[in-house]
């Protein structure tokens, strides 16, 4: 089979932060909706500590989990000890990486695709990772969300890969 289409999932702080204590430093209702819109029905590709911090298994999708631990195993997981035996269980044509920040710098020179939720905050944080460059990614669509509600400004971004 080849590879299959690998979409990188995240919501991203101005600051770069993306999670804090293993676990997002925000609450936006929106974002969860479009991450579950996103990835419903597809297969999910995460580290164990994105496995651990799921409030439970997330119901119509398949979490596969990539961990340097051989002995790892959970209730609705599938462990995988490499990206290419995570691929190969996920057996689809598309695939969902979800995090955390090591897992999304695996998988970034093989994404063709980021959904980005831009949240304009600068909180605290021990997780983050890079904006993507602008060399490499094209941004193709973007929605931007006013703060409300006592919840920050965010945007929906959509980034694909140049061609080179």
């Amino acid at each position: 089979m080849s590879r299959p289409e690998i979409t990188l999932i995240l919501a991203r702080a101005a600051n770069g932060v993306i999670g804090a204590d293993g676990k997002m430093p925000w609450h936006l209702p929106a974002d969860l909706r479009r991450f579950k819109q996103l990835t419903m029905g597809r297969p999910m590709i995460m580290g164990r500590k994105t496995f651990d911090s799921l409030p439970a298994i997330l119901e119509g999708r398949r979490h596969i989990v990539l961990t340097r631990d051989a002995d790892w195993q959970d209730e609705g997981a599938e462990a995988a000890h490499s990206i290419e035996e995570a691929l190969k269980l996920a057996n689809a044509p598309q695939v969902m990486v979800i995090g955390g920040a090591e897992i999304y710098r695996l998988f970034l020179t093989m994404a063709t695709r980021i959904e980005l939720t831009e949240v304009a905050l600068e909180p605290a944080g021990d997780a983050t990772i890079a904006y993507p460059d602008a060399a490499d990614w094209q941004e193709i669509a973007r929605e931007d969300h006013a703060a409300s509600e006592g919840r920050p400004a965010y945007s929906f971004v959509t980034f694909t890969r140049r061609t080179k």
